[in-house]
């Protein structure tokens, strides 16, 4: 399938782009904001479509159309403040699901938080952060497309060891972006891992055996 990365200039964004494009079953298109950006990707081959996720439902759309899939990991950033957390984390994610459905794509990766489903787990020091989670969420889970909403723990920048822990509660710990990024793909086409959401962080599991328990 053809894959639309939304938040491809990210650090998972970009783990997730080359994964796809070295993989035999799926293709890319990446989406990004800037002309210098896009060169870049695609100086490596990667077809791109510029967007910017405070623009209109229909530039996304366009941008979006012919693919067969939706990755969403984009997200403001920890140097914003509410505000832009507010118009890229939620209003940026619900605005990529009405895209998706105008572009007549059906499934749907979201990157969520680790425990973004339960107000009473949420960091305290992040909450805007967690409130925009929690409500984008919302939206794909009542989009009715087939979605995966994928919460992964404290993020690090260390190399993947392929082996993961998932579920629906897990307590508060941490996982590299590069394991994120091969669950992710891993779920493109893992019926298991349709119209369910789960927590994940490093564990003893390797990535395509713990999605099948789900």
């Amino acid at each position: 399938m053809k894959v639309f990365v939304v938040g491809a200039n990210g650090q998972i964004g970009k783990t997730i782009v080359q994964l796809l494009k070295e993989s035999d079953t799926h293709e890319v298109r990446a989406m990004v904001r800037k002309q210098e950006q896009a060169e870049v990707f695609e100086q490596d081959g990667v077809e791109t479509k510029i967007a910017d996720l405070e623009g209109t439902v229909d530039e996304i759309a366009a941008a979006a159309s012919g693919c067969d899939a939706v990755i969403f990991t984009a997200g403001s950033g920890g140097h914003t403040g509410p505000d832009k957390t507010l118009l890229i984390d939620l209003d940026g994610a619900v605005k990529t699901v009405e895209a998706a459905k105008k572009a007549g794509i059906d499934r749907f990766i979201i990157v969520s938080a680790l425990q973004a489903h339960r107000r009473e787990n949420w960091n305290e020091a992040i909450r805007p952060y967690y409130v925009a989670k929690h409500y984008a969420d919302k939206e794909v889970e009542a989009s009715g497309l087939t979605y995966t909403i994928v919460r992964p723990g404290g993020l690090r920048n260390e190399e993947g060891t392929g082996k993961v822990t998932i579920g629906e509660n897990l307590e508060r710990s941490a996982i590299p972006r590069e394991d994120v990024a091969r669950t992710v793909v891993a779920a493109l086409d893992e019926e298991n891992t349709f119209n369910r959401a789960f927590d994940l962080v490093s564990g003893d599991t390797p990535i395509k055996e713990a999605l099948k328990t789900l």
